[in-house]
């Protein structure tokens, strides 16, 4: 299965050290307990690695024993690849698209509803008619549903550059809001 996976900088989560496009092994897998994590949504890898300046982001796949979780789409495996690094826009793109190819998900917490300002450097809205501001250098991610459906109509991701998307304005998938 193709899942995504934080870690810190140096390639560790809670002491071990992974290896890049090696299988890493361990013997059993418990979403509570034990066993490597990772998710099926790329946003919920932000609700455990919210830092993402000193965190990384990777597609992975996860393989052997899988354990999902009742709280989120956190999976536990045996056996699992860190198959490619995402750059911190590309994670919350892969986001924007799980939930256009999953509409009726129970969403990512931090999603909010309609609209959002940033913080920590980013937001992701989803709704009717999403809008999202942020301050300078923050990232913008929308996604627009149908209106009469959960369906994902569109997305956009912007960066908050002062130039074509000005610091604290409104902004929707189509531009200003």
């Amino acid at each position: 299965m193709i899942a995504y996976k934080g870690l810190k900088k140096d390639l560790t989560c809670l002491g071990y050290q992974f290896l890049l496009n090696q299988v890493n092994i361990t013997d059993q897998a418990n979403c509570a307990e034990n066993g490597f994590h990772c998710a099926e949504n790329p946003l919920d890898c932000l609700c455990y690695y919210r830092d993402w300046r000193k965190s990384v982001y990777f597609l992975v796949k996860a393989e052997g024993d899988l354990d999902e979780d009742s709280v989120d789409s956190k999976i536990s495996c045996t056996r699992i690849t860190l198959l490619k690094e995402l750059s911190f826009q590309m994670l919350l793109l892969h986001g924007l698209a799980y939930m256009a190819r999953h509409p009726g998900r129970k969403w990512c917490s931090i999603v909010k509803k309609e609209e959002g300002r940033c913080w920590d450097g980013y937001v992701v809205v989803r709704g009717k008619h999403p809008k999202a501001s942020g301050s300078m250098g923050d990232i913008l991610a929308l996604a627009k549903e149908e209106p009469d459906s959960q369906q994902i109509q569109e997305v956009a991701l912007y960066v908050v550059d002062g130039k074509k998307y000005k610091p604290h304005t409104w902004y929707g998938v189509d531009g200003k809001a």
